[in-house]
């Protein structure tokens, strides 16, 4: 099983620095570099094997100009930060909200190309395409990021609700993914809580697979720095491994505890501890 590292934004928050739009946790690029690379280094430490760098808003369409400098040096911060033998994932996000599919521009393949020209040319070792409600527009990405000739990963979300992806419309768009050249589907950025569906969904497509959950609602009791939560998402995250995921990471409200807890699913190790990231 693969380890992918959880959180960038859940951890920027808790230390106190700014994400705001439209680059959100890429602003930090700028104004905290050095805190974005322990970030990194925590979830090195945790078992991360993949980090994924800041490049989630790092095109031209949400900062301009300045889309290719940030993709840049978000990949350099993640690369100097983690061991020389962990890969490096460049994040390739739909154009617009996440959460609001309706808003995807009819013709997406020439930004996500141009977005995912500039992570191979920064020196990514994989193109992450992730947190796409939009079934279509997640194709579309998907075959961009593969005219790089990189592997690719693409991810579909039903969103912090669980309610804008039903587990077939999943799976059926997980098929066309994997059909295109993905080596991996994945379902990101949905509660923990409430995947199993979608993982069921996900496993009888018949290809690798994965998932990197959030946290989902505060009562749900998973968010980092909530005492047992990175036990329990972990506990969760063992149903997931023995329903055949190949990768195994987090998404919004998760840390570096919460990747300890799945790293000692394939190899046990000390728990560590959250409060000792947040600064």
């Amino acid at each position: 099983m693969i380890v992918l590292d959880g959180a960038l934004g859940t951890l920027l928050a808790a230390r106190g620095v700014p994400a705001p739009p439209p680059a959100w946790s890429a602003a930090a690029v700028r104004s905290h570099p050095e805190v974005l690379r322990d970030i990194h280094r925590a979830y090195a430490a945790a078992g991360a094997q993949v980090h994924t760098a800041a490049t989630f808003r790092t095109t031209p369409r949400a900062v301009g100009a300045d889309a290719w400098p940030l993709t840049r040096d978000a990949v350099a911060l993640a690369r100097e930060a983690v061991p020389a033998d962990h890969r490096v994932a460049g994040s390739l996000a739909p154009l617009e909200d996440c959460y609001r599919p309706d808003l995807s521009p009819p013709s997406p393949g020439p930004e996500h190309a141009r977005h995912a020209e500039h992570l191979a040319r920064a020196g990514v070792d994989l193109v992450l395409v992730e947190t796409f409600a939009h079934v279509g527009e997640a194709l579309a990405a998907t075959e961009a990021a593969l005219r790089t000739g990189l592997p690719v990963w693409t991810a579909l979300s039903p969103g912090y609700r669980g309610d804008l992806l039903d587990p077939h419309a999943l799976a059926d768009g997980a098929r066309a993914a994997a059909a295109l050249g993905a080596e991996r589907v994945l379902v990101n950025c949905l509660p923990a809580i409430g995947a199993a569906p979608f993982v069921a969904a996900l496993a009888a497509v018949g290809v690798p697979w994965g998932i990197h959950a959030n946290a989902g609602a505060p009562e749900d009791g998973l968010h980092h720095g909530q005492p047992g939560a990175a036990e329990a998402y972990g506990r969760l995250a063992a149903g997931w491994a023995a329903a055949g995921a190949s990768v195994i990471g987090g998404c919004c409200g998760t840390g570096p505890a919460h990747i300890a807890c799945v790293t000692s699913l394939s190899s046990p190790q000390p728990g560590i501890d959250d409060d000792r990231y947040d600064g």
